[in-house]
C-alpha cells in the first residue's frame, strides 16, 4: 500500500480544492498525509480524518539563505515520512517539493500546475528576473515527473519552453465540483444580485469589477453588487481590508466576507462575475456553473475553458471595465438570457467538471506510476 503525500502552499487550498481527491485516495485504501503551512483550515482537515503536517515557509520569500534552509527542512520531512508518491500543488511546492523528492530518490512524483500565477502575470522588472529563475528551476525540478495542467495554454507554454517533455504533460480541467452539492435553486431576488467571489486580488479582476460597478451605478442600473472572499496578504496583488471597507461603506458593494457555505451563497446570486487576468481553471466559475448561474468573465486562459461566449456566459477583454459593465448590463436586463445560460452552464459542469470525472482522470496519472510498482493498484473509485 503506497503512502501518498499531498503538498500545497496553504491548508486553505488543500481543504477547498483537494479534499475530494484525498478522500478518494483514502477510500482506495491508501495512506494519505497532507503538508502545508499552518492556517485556519488545519482543524477542518483533521476533522475529516487526515494527518496534516505543518510546514511554515514564505510563499513570496526570495532570501537565498532562508530558501535553502526551507528546502533542507522539506528534505528532512520527506526523509521522516518516506512517502512512495508525492503530489505537489502551486508553484513553490512544485519546485521545492520536486527537488526534495529527487534528493530523497522518491520515484513517484506528480506536479499540478494550477495556473501561472502572479510570477507569470506581473510585468515588473523584479518579477521578470524571478520568472527567469523560476523557469530554470522548473526545468530542473520537473524532470522525470508527471505534470498535470488545468488548461492547454499553460501546458503548451511549458512544452515550448522545454520545461518538460510532452509525454509527461497531462491535461485535467480543474479540480472538479460536487454537482450534487452545487445545484441550481429558485431565485427570489426582487433586484438581481451580482457576485464577485474570490481571493481579493488585483489579478482576479476585483479592481475592474469595482470600476464596472461604479459605471453601472452611475447609469442607474437596478442591481445589488457583492464581494465574497478574503484578502491574501501573502500575495503582492492583494487589496487591503481597508480598501474593501471603503468600498462597502460607500454603498457601492455589499461585503459578504469569507463564505464557508458556497452553495448557499450562490443560491442568493443571479449573476456570477470573475474578470481574472489569467487562471488555471477557476473553481469559482465551475461552482457557479454547477449552480446554474450565468457568468461574466474574461477571455483568458482558464476562464474561457469554462465559459463559451453566448452559451453559458459572456467573455470580455481583460482589464476592460467598460466592456465588463456592458456585459453585466446585458445580463441584468435579460432574465431569459440568464436562465438559458444558467441551464447550459449546469450541463457543462456535469459533462466536463464533476469531481467524479476529474478524480478519475487524476487517478489515471497515479496509475502510470503504480502500474509497474510493487505498491498495488489505484482504482478510479
Amino acid at each position: 500500500m503506497p503512502k501518498i503525500l499531498l503538498f500545497a502552499n496553504t491548508d486553505w487550498y488543500l481543504y477547498n480544492f483537494r479534499l475530494s481527491l484525498a478522500k478518494n485516495l483514502r477510500d482506495q485504501g491508501h495512506e494519505v498525509i497532507l503538508l502545508s503551512p499552518p492556517g485556519n483550515f488545519q482543524k477542518l482537515l483533521q476533522e475529516n480524518g487526515f494527518q496534516l503536517i505543518s510546514f511554515p515557509f514564505s510563499r513570496q520569500g526570495i532570501n537565498p539563505f532562508y530558501e535553502i534552509w526551507t528546502l533542507w527542512q522539506l528534505i528532512r520531512i520527506y526523509r521522516k515520512v518516506q512517502p512512495d508518491i508525492v503530489h505537489h500543488f502551486t508553484i513553490k511546492p512544485v519546485i521545492y517539493g520536486s527537488l526534495a523528492a529527487h534528493f530523497r530518490h522518491i520515484g513517484g512524483i506528480i506536479n499540478s500546475i494550477t495556473g501561472l500565477g502572479h510570477l507569470f502575470i506581473d510585468p515588473g522588472p523584479i518579477t521578470r528576473l524571478l520568472r527567469i529563475v523560476a523557469k530554470w528551476l522548473y526545468r530542473i525540478s520537473l524532470r522525470d515527473t508527471q505534470v498535470i495542467f488545468e488548461n492547454p495554454e499553460d501546458r503548451n507554454i511549458f512544452i515550448k519552453n522545454h520545461l518538460l517533455k510532452a509525454e509527461r504533460a497531462h491535461l485535467i480541467m480543474g479540480t472538479g465540483v460536487d454537482v450534487e452539492k452545487f445545484r441550481p435553486t429558485n431565485k427570489n431576488n426582487d433586484i438581481p444580485v451580482v457576485l464577485f467571489s474570490s481571493r481579493m486580488l488585483a489579478t482576479k479582476g476585483v479592481l475592474e469589477y469595482m470600476d464596472a460597478v461604479r459605471i453601472l451605478k452611475q447609469n442607474g442600473s437596478k442591481a445589488r453588487f457583492a464581494l465574497a472572499g478574503t484578502t491574501d496578504l501573502g500575495n503582492p496583488a492583494s487589496v487591503t481590508d481597508r480598501q474593501i471597507a471603503s468600498w462597502n461603506q460607500s454603498g457601492l458593494v455589499e461585503w459578504w466576507g469569507w463564505q464557508e457555505d458556497m452553495p448557499n451563497t450562490l443560491a442568493q446570486t443571479d449573476i456570477f462575475c470573475l474578470p481574472s487576468y489569467r487562471e488555471g481553471v477557476p473553481n469559482a466559475l465551475i461552482e457557479a456553473s454547477a449552480c446554474g448561474l450565468p457568468i461574466v468573465t474574461t477571455d483568458v486562459p482558464g476562464c474561457r475553458d469554462v465559459v463559451t461566449h453566448g452559451v453559458n456566459g459572456l467573455l470580455v477583454p481583460v482589464k476592460n471595465a467598460v466592456a465588463l459593465a456592458n456585459a453585466l448590463k446585458t445580463l441584468l436586463t435579460s432574465p431569459d438570457m440568464r436562465q438559458r445560460m444558467g441551464i447550459a452552464g449546469r450541463e457543462t459542469a456535469i459533462k466536463k467538471f464533476s469531481t467524479t470525472i476529474v478524480n478519475a482522470e487524476t487517478l489515471s496519472v497515479y496509475k502510470i506510476l503504480l502500474s509497474a510498482s510493487p505498491f498495488g493498484r489505484i482504482g478510479a473509485g
